[in-house]
């Protein structure tokens, strides 16, 4: 790559998702991509599955793919990437939001995206620094307990890579985060293998200058 697609910020990035998995894109696209995920989850019914209860089967599956999408949005997101075919028989509760920051920590003017990275690390526990694409990113993990008055109906697992945007002036951000649903009584052991799933994902990626 020449110095002067060095100086100006990428226009986009690239993120490879596991096999299996589907691309919900948050700000165009977004009806096509969750009735493709329909279409294709209907046809994976088996085929004892009764034919009059489709209709209500892919009534369902629209609504519920329709409450992850606006989730997704009500925090910013620009990508939603969603697991849409079983592993080994078993649906995967998880997901991954690509999206802008509501939140940056204040640091002086023109201290540049380090001392934001350093800033949000000293208050955030368990913070650590990873490289994306040769860029620096904060990493983080944390389980997020069920709390109905915090609109967190359900206990997950965490984990978010706050990455800084090469060259942006002003000083932009993006943030990937993975969630889990965590079932009461499962083994921790199981959200470890989704985190490592998702940190693999975050190593395919890769900023886009196209």
């Amino acid at each position: 790559m020449s110095t002067a697609e060095h100086s100006r910020p990428p226009n986009g990035f690239n993120l490879v998702p596991p096999p299996g998995w589907d691309v919900i894109p948050l700000r165009t696209g977004t009806k096509e991509a969750m009735d493709h995920i329909v279409r294709k989850a209907v046809a994976q019914l088996p085929a004892s599955f009764p034919k009059d209860d489709i209709p209500k089967a892919r009534l369902k599956l629209t609504q519920e793919v329709k409450k992850v999408v606006r989730r997704a949005r009500a925090k910013g997101g620009m990508t939603l990437y969603l697991p849409t075919e079983r592993l080994q028989g078993v649906a995967l509760p998880v997901s991954i939001v690509a999206s802008e920051p509501s939140h940056i920590p204040r640091v002086r003017p023109s201290s540049g995206p380090e001392a934001v990275l350093a800033a949000l690390a000293s208050v955030t526990p368990g913070a650590e620094t990873r490289t994306l694409d040769t860029t620096a990113a904060l990493r983080s993990e944390r389980d997020v307990p069920a709390d109905a008055a915090q609109g967190v109906e359900v206990a997950h697992r965490r984990v978010e890579y706050f990455v800084p945007i090469p060259d942006s002036d002003p000083d932009q951000y993006l943030v990937f985060s993975f969630s889990a649903l965590i079932a009461p009584g499962s083994d921790p052991a199981f959200y470890d293998i989704l985190v490592e799933l998702f940190d693999a994902v975050m190593g395919t990626f890769r900023w886009s200058y196209a």
